[in-house]
């Protein structure tokens, strides 16, 4: 058996590969189907040996195992990476790890902080995804709120789009709501307040479409107030799920996460309840390679494998007992 390499290995060498323009992969080795994935691997000495998928001194007796993406996603890309994972472990005769994507985020923050122990209240905010989940363990996951609609990286990306911004929209609102009046523009903040522990944001999203009709608004404003009403429904959201859970700490993930003031805000509400926050740095928030390596390592080490025979899924809740919500939140 080998020696897997340690958090602070993983991370240096992963944040060594974002900075480069490299996929960083794997603990053991994690593939998702790129030409320039980047794998760690160590020996029996603990010796960490990194190269390249594709170049000659990449060693694959000493992989473990090879972790792949297995869904949910666009089952095109999904497949694609899929195959290729097996592919690998059918050609080293190693063990296949078939990573639910949703898991990449939702243990990638114990790869940057290795004192976040299970449970912990998970909101998972990404392109198309917002649930909030109590994380019990690897694989062990009860969804508490998820989107009746939209997803709130969704939300950003359309509304971007409507203020000409470029794809994604995350980032580009974020940058142009630092020129802008958070409190200029009246926006809706759909379910603020209500009993019902779910997200909505169709309606805002409609709004800023009427918002930039009008003409009546500096599209600084409109992104900074657009911005704002995200917190707003999501401190809102997550601090009745906060009341509904006992978990010590509040950790949100996906690429959504890397927003600032999202950041901050909960950082606050997690103070103002007496619970740990945590985030991963904001090149770990975003999908990559790094998440599903780790949440490899993770499955891996609880003794979880999967057959070649695993198949390639669109849709894969973490929380398969969840009921069905009205809407569209169905999808989660």
């Amino acid at each position: 058996m080998k020696k897997i390499i340690t958090r602070r290995e993983f991370v240096a060498a992963a944040a060594a590969a974002a900075a480069a323009g490299v996929a960083a992969d794997v603990p053991v080795a994690a593939q998702r189907a790129r030409p320039n994935v980047l794998y760690i691997m160590a020996d029996d000495m603990g010796y960490a040996d990194v190269s390249c998928y594709g170049r000659p001194d990449m060693k694959t007796p000493n992989v473990d195992a090879i972790a792949a993406t297995a869904g949910p996603g666009l089952i095109g890309g999904v497949m694609v990476a899929l195959l290729a994972g097996k592919g690998l472990a059918l050609a080293a005769r190693k063990p296949l790890i078939a990573v639910n994507h949703l898991e990449g985020h939702a243990l990638s923050p114990r790869l940057a902080d290795p004192d976040l122990d299970f449970p912990y209240l998970l909101l998972l905010v990404s392109g198309g995804h917002c649930q909030l989940l109590e994380v019990r363990g690897v694989g062990d996951y009860r969804r508490l709120a998820t989107t009746i609609d939209d997803a709130v990286g969704e939300a950003f990306d359309k509304a971007a789009k409507l203020l000409g911004l470029g794809y994604p929209g995350g980032p580009a609102i974020e940058e142009l709501a630092k020129a802008g009046d958070a409190a200029a523009v009246p926006l809706p903040r759909p379910l603020i307040g209500s009993t019902e522990p779910h997200f909505s944001f169709a309606g805002l999203k409609s709004a800023v479409q009427r918002a930039v009709a009008s003409g009546d608004f500096r599209h600084e404003d409109i992104a900074a107030s657009f911005q704002q009403a995200v917190v707003d429904c999501l401190v809102d959201r997550t601090r009745l799920a906060l009341g509904k859970s006992g978990a010590p700490a509040l950790v949100v993930a996906g690429g959504v996460a890397a927003n600032q003031a999202i950041r901050s805000a909960l950082a606050a509400l997690a103070q103002d309840n007496g619970r740990r926050f945590s985030v991963p740095p904001a090149w770990l928030c975003t999908d990559n390679a790094a998440m599903i390596g780790w949440a490899g390592a993770e499955r891996f080490a609880g003794g979880f494998c999967d057959g070649l025979d695993a198949p390639a899924r669109a849709r894969w809740p973490l929380d398969e007992s969840a009921e069905k919500v009205r809407g569209a939140g169905v999808k989660a």
